[in-house]
């Protein structure tokens, strides 16, 4: 078996300035601050959105969260739920469209510590687009991730592609977009 391993990652985990300008959850916060392109809100649902991650494993590298703050997967009742997995469908559908990859990992980090988030109070799904080949020397060996393409262009890809969807809207490129609560 093949494996994995994203040692650069642990910087992040063990940083010790943790979202310094949030006073209680960063992911409680964030959607109520403005400039969503600026802090990388890419859409909005009515009790999810969707969040790139500022340090990607790979382009694309996003978060589908929920509204409600709890780190227990149990405690999410069936609309939250169903919502979680609408909108990643709308995010796996973006994605294949600005960016073709080869496949995905989707993943919750749950159990505190032990699961490997840095944020383990307020659960949340990754999505990270994969490509054959995309783990080699560089992050394995050389200690170096190499990302190819900007958060910022990978805003506008994304954002675009959802724009594109039927059931959503966008008042402008630097908003979220707005995802109906019914795939269509």
């Amino acid at each position: 078996m093949e494996q994995v391993f994203a040692p650069w990652r642990i910087d992040w985990v063990e940083r010790s300035d943790k979202n310094e300008m949030f006073e209680d959850c960063v992911f409680c916060e964030l959607p109520d601050y403005e400039g969503d392109r600026e802090n990388r809100l890419l859409a909005r649902g009515d009790r999810v959105y969707v969040l790139l991650n500022n340090h990607p494993y790979n382009p694309g590298h996003a978060m589908v969260i929920p509204h409600q703050h709890t780190g227990r997967y149990r405690d999410l009742g069936p609309e939250v739920l169903l919502e979680i997995d609408r909108l990643l469908q709308r995010t796996l559908d973006a994605m294949d469209e600005a960016f073709s990859p080869d496949g995905y990992n989707v993943g919750y980090n749950l159990g505190g510590d032990a699961a490997g988030g840095s944020i383990d109070d307020h659960l949340h799904a990754h999505v990270v687009p994969r490509w054959t080949g995309d783990t080699n020397f560089m992050p394995v060996i050389g200690e170096t991730n190499v990302i190819v393409e900007a958060v910022d262009d990978t805003y506008g890809r994304l954002h675009d592609a959802l724009t594109a969807q039927n059931g959503t809207t966008a008042s402008d490129d630097q908003s979220a977009v707005v995802i109906n609560s019914q795939r269509e």
